[in-house]
């Protein structure tokens, strides 16, 4: 059996095909899922203020554990997906490095789950205002997680972009270019210490993760047709 897309042929074996299709499947979950129990919990939970605090804050408190198990399901999820598009897009332009980098996104997320952000800001409820004066371990240890996830996941937006400009699609290619850039931009704000940051920080971050989403649930109609 083979994929055929804009003029690419993938061959697919019969027998990889189904576990093909659950591994993309699991990368077009990701993103919605993220996205979801984030924003879900980013308008809930009492304290919490998206333009002060960013989502990784969540993880603090009584309900922190919900923000960590996203962050690991996610990740998970992230990671099963790199492996599929692997397979659909081997032998493509792209069709190493943003697989590759789409599994370091993912693994990057578990590490940001396993090393919870210190509180601060007024969050969790009690906790003093402005920024703490020192930092934690697993505090540091999250500030690296999420830069080298972040960045891989931007870098991956751009490849991909290069592989749907060399496949014909000029869209595609426009979508995963702007997608990596409003990332970019997103997180280049909030690091520099912008108004808001926090809030282009989370837009950028779903962004990246949704554009792979898409991709994935493309690959996966060009397996079922």
């Amino acid at each position: 059996m083979t994929a055929i897309q804009s003029g690419i042929a993938t061959p697919v074996t019969p027998a990889g095909a189904p576990a093909t299709r659950t591994l993309l499947a699991c990368s077009v979950a990701a993103a919605p899922l993220f996205a979801v129990v984030s924003l879900t919990q980013a308008f809930t939970r009492e304290g919490f203020d998206l333009t002060r605090h960013p989502l990784s804050m969540l993880s603090t408190g009584d309900l922190g554990w919900l923000q960590i198990a996203n962050f690991l399901i996610s990740g998970v999820l992230t990671i099963a997906g790199a492996v599929g598009l692997r397979r659909v897009l081997r032998g493509a332009s792209g069709g190493t490095w943003a697989p590759r980098l789409i599994l370091v996104n993912g693994i990057g997320m578990i590490a940001a789950g396993v090393f919870v952000m210190d509180p601060g800001d007024g969050f969790p409820a009690g906790t003093p205002l402005g920024q703490p004066t020192g930092m934690s371990w697993h505090g540091l240890m999250h500030m690296v997680a999420g830069s080298i996830a972040f960045t891989a996941l931007i870098a991956a937006c751009f490849v991909l972009g290069r592989h749907f400009s060399r496949a014909g699609r000029p869209g595609a290619a426009v979508a995963s270019r702007l997608s990596g850039l409003i990332f970019a931009l997103g997180d280049g704000w909030a690091m520099s210490g912008g108004h808001a940051g926090s809030l282009t920080l989370c837009i950028g971050a779903i962004t990246g993760m949704a554009w792979v989403s898409v991709v994935a649930a493309d690959r996966l109609a060009a397996l079922r047709g």
